[in-house]
């Protein structure tokens, strides 16, 4: 089952091309009911501590789930164990990308609990498209975000491979403290990325 998250933080609706199907989970993490209403989208549950959103403002028939707003974990990374524990296998994050640097981090790094969790996850806000992947590889379609960039999450990467772009690598090594695959383009119909050894958020940016 795919889960739809939708998040805080300012969206760019035109741009996002993931929309929830019929039998979608549909979540919203507190203020990003307010992202899932731009997107037309009536959300299954609503869950968070209600600090950004009035629970008056919540149309009847929606699910809450109020959670202390003293809590460990954040109205986003809830809404991913509430997807997970309703069956999730793939999670789409809307939004959680603008505002706050610290909660821009704290979802970031959900895509790496995703990934030891081995729950295919994706956050966009519809300027940046962002997922995680360690000691693998992955397909990426040419779209509308014009730039591909790979981001070493840890100290290096070997065995780095980009097929399909403007420009390639092969067998090449990527240090953390210093990151040059940035701002890549894809020229082909997909772009091939790779990684032997160690773990990159794979970003795409219009």
């Amino acid at each position: 089952m795919k889960a739809f998250i939708y998040s805080g933080g300012g969206i760019y609706p035109d741009n996002i091309t993931e929309h929830p199907a019929s039998g979608d989970m549909i979540i919203a993490a507190d203020s990003g009911y307010n992202n899932a209403r731009l997107m037309g989208v009536r959300p299954d549950i609503l869950l968070g501590d209600f600090d950004s959103l009035h629970e008056s403002d919540v149309p009847s028939g929606v699910k809450t789930l109020k959670v202390p707003a003293e809590k460990d974990f954040t109205d986003t990374q809830l809404a991913t164990d509430t997807a997970i524990k309703n069956g999730a296998e793939e999670i789409i994050i809307i939004g959680g990308l603008d505002g706050r640097l610290d909660h821009t981090l704290s979802n970031l790094a959900i895509l790496e609990d995703m990934w030891e969790r081995k729950i295919f996850c994706t956050v966009t806000d519809g300027k940046n498209r962002v997922r995680y992947i360690e000691n693998a590889s992955v397909l990426i379609p040419k779209s509308g975000y014009r730039y591909l960039s790979v981001i070493a999450r840890t100290k290096k990467l070997r065995g780095v491979e980009i097929k399909g772009c403007k420009y390639p690598l092969n067998n090449a090594t990527i240090d953390k403290n210093f990151q040059y695959a940035v701002s890549n383009e894809i020229v082909d119909n997909c772009a091939l990325i790779a990684i032997r050894k160690g773990g990159a958020y794979i970003v795409e940016s219009v």
